[in-house]
């Protein structure tokens, strides 16, 4: 079975795919940390990000760096929805996400063109999506909690400019599949979102929950 979770930054598409992995027995990737990668990559080799030639070349980053944890704040968040327009690094990364997708027993991957681009032919979809203003409270909430300050504004001002240019891209743009289950977490919190997805994911392969 593959499971299919986009949407954008901070909605909490990335703690229901991991807690559907753990739910459902299937091994996690979260792709955007391949954009990310790529994203830190060109920095630390003195390209420009809105270089497609740069960044492409920073798509042969090593395996080591998925392990760095610089690769989750935002400023490198910032650098992979850059570098993610370029069509050339999508092409590069589409074999690798493809493959995790297409392992024996399934997988549940989240992104952003997972449902569309990746794994079309996933038994399920679920977009997950929420409002710019809970997004940035909830970014805001992780930036203090690892020791740096953010203000709101600010925030909300980064997650538009990501949406815009994730949804907008030519290539691969962020978009609910016809398919896909929507599951708006904006007032939703996390084990009651988690819950939301188990059961969409129940409903859309007509399995029993436990009772």
């Amino acid at each position: 079975m593959i499971i299919a979770v986009d949407g954008p930054t901070a909605s909490g598409k990335g703690t229901i795919a991991k807690a559907l992995a753990a739910h459902f027995g299937l091994p996690h990737l979260d792709t955007g940390l391949l954009y990310r990668a790529v994203g830190k990559q060109v920095v630390q080799a003195g390209g420009d990000p809105d270089s497609p030639a740069d960044a492409l070349a920073a798509t042969e980053f090593p395996d080591s760096l998925l392990d760095d944890p610089d690769l989750r704040n935002e400023v490198t968040g910032s650098l992979a929805s850059r570098v993610s327009i370029h069509p050339a690094v999508r092409q590069a990364l589409f074999a690798r996400q493809r493959s995790f997708a297409t392992q024996a027993g399934g997988a549940v991957l989240d992104g952003r063109d997972i449902g569309t681009v990746i794994a079309p032919e996933a038994q399920v979809k679920l977009y997950v999506t929420a409002s710019v203003e809970v997004r940035a409270q909830r970014r805001c909430a992780e930036m203090r909690d690892a020791g740096r300050e953010v203000s709101l504004d600010e925030m909300m001002a980064d997650l538009a400019a990501r949406d815009e240019r994730d949804t907008n891209r030519n290539d691969a743009p962020l978009m609910v599949a016809p398919d896909a289950l929507l599951i708006d977490t904006t007032s939703l919190g996390k084990d009651a979102a988690i819950a939301a997805a188990v059961d969409a994911v129940n409903s859309a392969t007509g399995q029993q929950p436990c009772p």
